[in-house]
């Protein structure tokens, strides 16, 4: 125990000094990732959950356990005018002590049954950790691309705003020349407000990013960039993705353990039909005094009891609860085809999306070149006389739309890739080399799972 409470410190530690080096220099997603696994309530409430799973197994083990007890009574009783030549009454005190060990020595299997339901429910839970685990490393990569990419509106949209103070100024300069009119001026500056407006509202979006990051990372963002698409543990194939994805996906596994849980659920409800077999022992102290006016009488007592039980009928609440189990289990069984259809659905979805946006990408940087190609023909064109202000304005949104298609499909294509990884199960600490203290729920479980006495937890508390 000790030596586990040395690693749990570590584990603690770690990551937290991990932290402090991180905070000198520029967040990365892999150190974003670090900080959620550590840091996350959601990861650490589950981790905490998983630990309370681990009890079940050592209150099982329990019905293979002595049960001990100690009892004392006092006994105080009289008998009135009976065989007592004087009328008077006579009293028959007794005190007793005595200590009674029970012992269980077959229950139709139900105890064994029990143990194995527990620790199919300690890896049931385990895999519902690490799926937490994911869904949180997700999540911390979503938060990372999106505040990188609303950095982004935001500067396209400053220089956006710049380009159109320009127009700006430019349509004054021609009104004053007499080769411009008012109707261009009012335009570029129609222009000009909605984009300050639309900057705003960009502005608005990066401060929500950034406080969904705080709320999943734990800590403000800090020179965040968009970063590449997944490469690590990344499945070469949409098939490959999705035979991983039905291998070790945890929510696969979880059902899996739930399954089989159930299975020894309707084993312990099936072993209530046969008979139990118990032994008890008791040792008792005894003083009494029959009467008084005799002496006081102490003695020690001592017996050995061993009990069959043959369960015949117990109005039918037996039955019932052997079919409910078997209910109980086939629709637990159900769950598992569920959990492999959602899992092929959202590994064939993720991967369908990255496709999706490395074509965007390619045709949105064609778009961007096009567009900056076409405005500054136009903007010659209107020098000479042959195109409005209008035409540049509508030329200049056309580059504003291609640059903020390109950077949403930069940001789609890093989320969908990890989407992939996520999805195929393959998104964990191990596959994206995190620099930080991997959470190990296995030395709990073996620190609490043969603990016969104690109060406080592996921890402290």
């Amino acid at each position: 125990m000790i030596n586990f409470r040395r690693t749990l410190l570590a584990a603690v530690a770690v990551p937290a000094l991990l932290g402090l080096a991180a905070t000198a220099q520029a967040d990365s997603l892999q150190g974003a990732m670090a900080k959620a696994y550590a840091n996350n309530p959601d990861i650490n409430a589950a981790r905490a959950s998983l630990r309370a799973t681990d009890e079940n197994v050592t209150i099982a083990k329990a019905g293979y356990r002595p049960q001990i007890g100690v009892t004392a009574s006092h006994t105080n009783a009289g008998a009135y005018g009976v065989n007592n030549i004087a009328g008077a009454n006579a009293t028959t005190t007794t005190d007793t002590i005595a200590l009674t060990v029970t012992q269980q020595i077959f229950d139709g299997f139900q105890g064994l049954n029990r143990i194995n339901a527990a620790e199919s429910g300690v890896y049931a839970t385990r895999e519902q950790v690490r799926g937490t685990e994911m869904q949180i490393l997700y999540a911390a990569v979503q938060a990372y691309a999106n505040v990188a990419m609303y950095k982004d509106f935001v500067s396209i949209r400053k220089q956006n705003l710049g380009f159109l103070n320009e127009q700006v100024k430019a349509a004054n300069a021609r009104l004053q020349v007499g080769e411009g009119t008012k109707t261009d001026v009012s335009q570029a500056q129609a222009q000009l407000a909605a984009a300050q407006a639309q900057l705003a509202a960009a502005v608005a979006q990066l401060k929500i990013a950034e406080a969904t990051y705080m709320q999943i990372v734990g800590e403000e963002p800090k020179g965040i960039s968009l970063p590449g698409a997944a490469k690590r543990g990344m499945p070469a194939t949409l098939d490959k993705a999705v035979a991983l994805g039905l291998q070790e996906h945890p929510s696969i596994l979880a059902a899996q353990h739930v399954a089989d849980a159930s299975g020894y659920q309707v084993k312990t409800a099936e072993g209530a039909l046969l008979p139990g077999v118990a032994i008890q022992g008791s040792v008792g102290r005894n003083y009494g005094n029959p009467s008084s006016l005799s002496s006081p009488r102490i003695y020690n007592s001592a017996s050995v009891t061993a009990q069959l039980t043959i369960p015949l009928y117990k109005g039918g609440a037996e039955y019932g609860a052997v079919r409910q189990a078997k209910e109980t289990m086939g629709a637990n069984q159900i769950k598992v085809d569920s959990a492999r259809l959602s899992v092929r659905q959202s590994v064939v979805s993720a991967y369908a999306q990255m496709q999706a946006a490395s074509a965007s990408i390619t045709a949105n940087k064609q778009a961007v070149s096009a567009s900056n190609l076409a405005l500054s023909g136009v903007i010659e064109e209107r020098n000479v006389g042959q195109a409005t202000t209008l035409d540049v304005l509508n030329s200049q949104q056309t580059v504003l739309t291609a640059k903020l298609n390109l950077a949403q499909a930069q940001h789609d294509l890093v989320v969908a890739s990890y989407g992939v990884l996520a999805a195929s199960g393959q998104l964990t600490v191990q596959t994206q080399g995190l620099q930080v203290a991997e959470y190990k729920p296995e030395e709990h479980y073996q620190a609490v799972k043969d603990a016969w006495i104690g109060l406080r937890t592996v921890d402290g508390n």
